[in-house]
C-alpha cells in the first residue's frame, strides 16, 4: 500500500472504507511544449510513493536509454509511454494516471503542449475540474499558454494552478516569477476563472511540489499537492435538472423493458415524473436497475436502465429528463467550435454531428467570428484552420436535445465528424438556440409536388452534371434540355456561369466560396423540383461532399448524378475559355484540375467521356434513360 500500512483484517477494511469514501479530483497539465507536465506528474507519482520497485528499476534503465537528464532519472518517462513520445522528448497522446494521497484520489491527464495536438488536449480538459497550466519560467507566457487557458475556459474549468516551472534553472528568481504571474493574471482576467493560485515549482528538483521549498522563501502560498488535495471544488451536477441520455433499449425478455445510459445529471427516484424527449410523453420511475440490483434513487454518472410505468416508444439517442425541467429542443444554434482538422472548416459543408448517444448530419451555416486566442478578440473570416476557435451557426437535419454548454457539460457538447473519413473534425459547446429555429416552421400548402408534376405530366428530378471545365457538362445539358422542351417537358437549367451573374455573383473560388455556390445552387434546384420541374444542373462542383449533399436534400429517385468525366488533358486542349491558360500561368488560383483537386464520383448514375461520345448521342442516352425511369410520363 501506498499509505501507511494496515495490519488486521478490520484494519484493512476500514482502510478500503476510507479510501472509498475520498473525495476525487480530476485534474490536467497543459501549457506549451517542453514546460514540464510530465515530469511534473512523475516528480507526484515518486514522491507520493506510488512507484513500484518494479517500475523504479525499469525507469532508472529507461533514463540512461531515454532520459534527458544525464545520470539522474527523468521522471517523464513514467508518463511519455508512446515509443515515439521517448524518442523526441514530447508529448503526443493523452497519459491518465491514477493516484491518492491520505486526503484525496486523483485522475491527472498530461495532456499535449505542440500545437499539433491541441485536439488531444481539449479532449483531456473535457472531463477536468481543474487545470495545473506549467509555464518554462525562461520562456513566460507564450501562446499554447494563452490558446490552453482559452479552451480551459471554454470547456467550463474554473479552477486554475499556474505552475511556474523550471525555477532552479532561473535562480529561483522572486522577480521572474512575479513578472510571468502579472502577464498571465493580466490575460486571464477575460476568462471568467473563479480561483488562479500561481506557484513557483521545480519539477525535476521537487521544489514547492510536496512541501514547501527553502529555495523560494517569499513564496506565501502552498505548495502544490498540499493545495490539490484541499481545493474545493464546485460540482453542482446533482443540482441540475435530471438528464438521462437514451444508449440502449434494455429488452431480454417479453417481461422487461427498461433504457439504459449513463446519468449526465440531477438525481432520480422511483416515483418521479419525467419526460422522454423529442417525442415529450410523459410517465413515471417504475424502477431503478443497477447491475443485478434495484435502488430507489440514482445519481450523477452512474450506469442504471430505468424502468417507466407507461409503454413509451424511446430509443437510442432520446433523453429522459425530469418532468418539471425538461431540456430545450432545437434544430439550429450557436456554438463555440475548436476546429481539429489540418483540413480547413467550411461553412455550407456537411458533417455529422454527435452529442451524448445521437447522431445527426448538421451543416456549419455561418462563421460569426474568430478568436485571437493571444488577445482574445473577435476577428472576422470565412472559414477554421486547425486548432483555430470560433463562434458558429449550425444547422442539423433533426432536432437534437440540449442544454446550454455552461449549465451542463455533460448535455451541451458535441463532436463533428467528417462523412467521408468518419475521423472527428470539431469538438463543439452550445451557446443557445437561434431564435429563427423557434420563429421558423414549414408551412403546408394545398398544392403539393406531385400535383404540380401530375399537372405536367411528368416525374420531377435533378440532372446534375458535374465534370471539369471544358468536359462538355453545359453542352449536353443544353441538348438535352432542347429535346425535352420539343417533347412538351416542363424545364430549367442552372448553368454554374450563368448562376454566377446573379444568384451567386458574391462568391469567388475559394474552397468555402465553391462549397456556398454548390449549396444555394441545391436548395434551389430543390425548390424547382418542388415545382414538378425537370432540373438541369451543369456545375464543376468538385467536392464529393457537396454533390453528396444535393442529392440528400431530395427524395431517393429524384437526383441522378451525370459524371461528365473526359480527361483533364481533353478539357485543357480545348480551353474554350482560356482558362486553363491562365491558371497555368498562376493568373487564376483555386482552378479546379490545376490548383484545385476535383473529387471523381465514385456512384454516379451516368457517365460520358465526350472525347470517346458526340455530345449529341450522349443528351440521346440521357433523355432515353429518363424515358425508361419513368421521368417523361405518357
Amino acid at each position: 500500500m501506498s499509505h501507511a500500512a494496515v495490519g488486521a483484517a478490520g484494519d484493512i477494511l476500514e482502510y478500503l472504507a476510507t479510501h472509498e469514501r475520498k473525495s476525487l479530483l480530476r485534474f490536467i497539465t497543459c501549457g506549451s511544449v517542453d514546460d514540464g507536465k510530465s515530469t511534473l506528474i512523475g516528480r507526484l507519482l515518486y514522491d507520493t510513493k506510488l512507484v513500484y520497485e518494479d517500475q523504479l528499476n525499469a525507469l532508472k534503465a529507461d533514463s540512461k536509454k531515454f532520459g534527458t537528464q544525464g545520470e539522474r532519472i527523468d521522471f517523464a518517462l513514467l508518463v511519455d509511454g508512446l515509443a515515439a513520445e521517448r524518442e523526441q522528448g514530447i508529448t503526443i497522446d493523452v497519459a491518465y494516471r491514477f493516484f491518492s494521497t491520505e486526503k484525496r484520489k486523483f485522475i491527472v491527464a498530461d495532456t499535449p503542449g505542440h500545437e499539433q495536438y491541441t485536439r488531444n488536449m481539449a479532449t483531456g480538459a473535457s472531463t477536468a475540474d481543474l487545470a495545473v497550466i506549467l509555464i518554462d519560467a525562461r520562456q513566460g507566457v507564450l501562446t499554447q499558454t494563452r490558446r490552453h487557458s482559452y479552451i480551459c475556459s471554454l470547456l467550463g474549468i474554473r479552477n486554475i494552478v499556474v505552475a511556474v516551472n523550471k525555477m532552479d534553472i532561473v535562480g529561483y528568481s522572486r522577480e521572474t516569477f512575479e513578472k510571468i504571474e502579472a502577464e498571465y493574471r493580466a490575460f486571464a482576467a477575460q476568462l471568467g476563472f473563479a480561483s488562479i493560485v500561481c506557484l513557483p515549482i521545480s519539477a525535476l528538483e521537487g521544489d514547492n511540489i510536496l512541501t514547501k521549498s527553502p529555495n523560494t522563501p517569499w513564496h506565501r502560498g502552498p505548495a502544490l499537492l498540499p493545495y490539490l488535495e484541499t481545493v474545493e471544488v464546485a460540482s453542482d451536477l446533482e443540482a441540475k435538472p435530471f438528464r438521462l441520455p437514451v444508449q440502449w433499449v434494455n429488452r431480454p425478455n417479453l417481461d422487461f423493458r427498461g433504457f439504459s445510459g449513463t446519468i449526465a445529471s440531477g438525481v432520480v427516484a422511483v416515483g418521479e415524473e419525467v419526460v422522454a424527449l423529442p417525442s415529450g410523453k410523459r410517465s413515471r420511475v417504475r424502477s431503478i436497475v443497477l447491475g443485478a440490483d434495484t435502488q430507489d434513487v440514482a445519481g450523477p454518472h452512474e450506469a442504471i436502465t430505468l424502468c417507466l410505468s407507461d409503454e413509451i416508444d424511446i430509443s437510442r439517442g432520446d433523453m429522459i429528463c425530469a418532468g418539471k425541467a425538461p431540456a430545450e429542443q432545437t434544430d439550429q444554434f450557436a456554438a463555440h467550435l475548436l476546429w481539429m482538422n489540418e483540413e480547413e472548416m467550411i461553412p455550407g459543408r456537411q458533417y455529422y454531428l454527435k452529442t451524448a448517444t445521437k447522431t445527426v448530419s448538421a451543416t456549419i451555416t455561418d462563421l460569426k467570428h474568430r478568436v485571437n486566442v493571444n488577445t482574445l478578440e473577435r476577428q472576422a473570416g470565412k472559414t477554421l484552420a486547425l486548432n483555430e476557435i470560433g463562434l458558429c451557426n449550425l444547422s442539423t437535419s433533426a432536432p437534437i436535445v440540449f442544454d446550454p454548454y455552461k449549465e451542463n457539460r455533460g448535455t451541451g457538447a458535441f463532436i463533428l465528424i467528417d462523412r467521408r473519413t468518419n475521423t472527428t473534425v470539431g469538438a463543439g459547446m452550445i451557446e443557445f438556440s437561434l431564435r429563427r429555429a423557434q420563429n421558423v416552421h414549414w408551412q403546408d400548402l394545398d398544392i403539393h409536388k406531385e400535383a404540380r408534376a401530375s399537372a405536367k405530366h411528368q416525374r420531377p428530378c435533378v440532372l446534375w452534371f458535374t465534370g471539369l471545365s471544358g468536359s462538355g457538362k453545359s453542352t449536353i445539358a443544353n441538348l438535352v434540355e432542347k429535346r425535352l422542351h420539343d417533347m412538351g417537358r416542363h424545364t430549367y437549367t442552372l448553368d454554374g456561369d450563368n448562376i454566377r451573374h446573379g444568384l451567386n455573383k458574391d462568391l469567388g473560388f475559394t474552397d468555402a466560396d465553391r462549397v456556398e455556390n454548390i449549396r444555394r445552387v441545391a436548395e434551389t434546384a430543390r425548390l424547382m423540383v418542388d415545382a414538378g420541374l425537370i432540373v438541369l444542373v451543369s456545375f464543376i462542383s468538385p467536392f464529393a461532399s457537396e454533390r453528396r449533399m444535393a442529392r440528400e436534400l431530395l427524395e431517393d429517385g429524384e437526383f441522378l448524378e451525370v459524371w461528365i468525366s473526359t480527361p483533364l488533358s481533353i478539357c485543357e486542349k480545348r480551353d474554350v475559355k482560356g482558362l486553363y491558360a491562365k491558371a497555368r500561368r498562376g493568373e487564376i488560383k483555386n482552378f479546379t484540375g490545376i490548383s484545385s483537386d476535383y473529387e471523381p464520383p465514385t456512384d454516379a448514375d451516368l457517365e460520358f467521356d465526350t472525347s470517346k461520345i458526340a455530345a449529341e448521342h450522349a443528351a440521346e442516352q440521357i433523355v432515353e434513360y429518363l424515358d425508361r425511369r419513368g421521368y417523361l410520363g405518357r
